[in-house]
C-alpha cells in the first residue's frame, strides 16, 4: 500500500474523529490510564499484535498505570499518514477492553 503524507488539514480532520490523541511535532500521540500495571500490559501486547497485523509500528511505552504511543511513517520522512491514523483508530478501539481511559 502506497502512502502518502496528509496536510495539515487532514490531520486535524481526522483528529477530531480519534479524541484524546493528538498531534505532537510530526507525531500522533496518546497516553491511555488503566487500572493497573497488568492492565497496561496487556493493553501493550494488545497493540503490539495490531502493529504486527499493519506492518506499522509506533514507539509504544509502558508506565506503572499507562500507555503511551507515539506514530508517524518513517517510509515518508516521518510524516503523518493514513496508516498512522488507521493504528490510532484500531488502538482506540481496543483500549475500553482493557479498562483504558
Amino acid at each position: 500500500m502506497a502512502v502518502e503524507p496528509l496536510s495539515p488539514k487532514e490531520i486535524e480532520e481526522r483528529l477530531s474523529e480519534l479524541p484524546g490523541w493528538s498531534l505532537d511535532g510530526d507525531r500522533l500521540t496518546r497516553t491511555y490510564r488503566l487500572g493497573s500495571h497488568f492492565a497496561a500490559t496487556a493493553l501493550v501486547v494488545h497493540v503490539a499484535r495490531i502493529q504486527e497485523e499493519l506492518d506499522h509500528h509506533s514507539d509504544l511505552t509502558l508506565g506503572y498505570h499507562s500507555v503511551f504511543l507515539a506514530v508517524n511513517t518513517h517510509s515518508v520522512g516521518g510524516a503523518v499518514t493514513e496508516l498512522d491514523f488507521e493504528l490510532a483508530r484500531r488502538v482506540t478501539d481496543a483500549a475500553p477492553a482493557h479498562g483504558a481511559h
